[in-house]
């Protein structure tokens, strides 16, 4: 490419799925899960390019992608396909090649989540950033419950004075919805995680990650009251 350009999306897609039978290309509420995210992505106007890396080029054009001058089908390099490619290879290839001032990253697993949540995260890390406060965000799930150990014992309470959840210290969950990093950062790290990150909480029904059937099932329940 002549120049970086301003914001690039990275959505890595492959074409096999562990826990649900090919769930990017399984039709979610009159669409295939993938297109829910991407179409997402693409009614962002600050976003110049989604990059899609992929080992499903001929899945994706079955199911109705073409290509534009806002999509880059990316085929997946041999050695970083199957389960057991850390992401972060698969990342630092398409950051590599296609230059870019900011990347965000996100999964096709994640078809709630919102342009709005997206632009929010954007201001934000730009205006941390700018002022050397931030060097990546990555959306979490704020959690005020008594957790345990496997043995029993109790992580962040006390459980012979039971103080209300609502007044226990935070713990945040990442979700992986969201990652927003500069190349810069990236390399630091090797992570999309950088060492000065903004921890961004979005709303638990929009952070709903498809992993396994029962997360298929929430979403699809969720999407009928939305769509109700």
């Amino acid at each position: 490419m002549d120049r970086a350009l301003r914001l690039v999306a990275l959505l890595p897609m492959k074409a096999h799925s562990e826990r649900v039978k090919g769930k990017n290309f399984r039709v979610l509420h009159s669409k295939p899960l993938f297109r829910w995210i991407l179409d997402t992505l693409l009614s962002i106007e600050e976003i110049d390019l989604v990059v899609i890396n992929t080992d499903a080029e001929s899945l994706l054009r079955e199911n109705g992608l073409e290509l534009s001058d806002r999509i880059l089908i990316r085929p997946r390099r041999r050695e970083l396909c199957g389960d057991f490619v850390s992401m972060n290879s698969i990342l630092q290839d398409d950051i590599v090649t296609v230059p870019a001032e900011c990347y965000l990253m996100t999964h096709t697993t994640n078809p709630l989540l919102r342009a709005s949540t997206i632009r929010s995260a954007l201001g934000l890390y730009y205006s941390k950033k700018a002022n050397d406060l931030a060097d990546s965000l990555f959306s979490v799930t704020k959690c005020q419950s008594r957790f345990y150990r496997a043995d029993g014992s109790p992580v962040n309470h006390d459980p012979k004075n039971l103080v209300r959840t609502q007044d226990l210290e935070p713990w945040f969950e990442e979700n992986s919805n969201l990652y927003i990093f500069s190349a810069t950062s990236f390399l630091a790290t090797n992570a999309r995680i950088g060492q000065m990150p903004i921890l961004f909480p979005i709303p638990k029904p929009e952070a709903v990650d498809i992993d396994d059937q029962d997360d298929w099932t929430i979403v699809e329940m969720l999407m009928k009251g939305m769509f109700a």
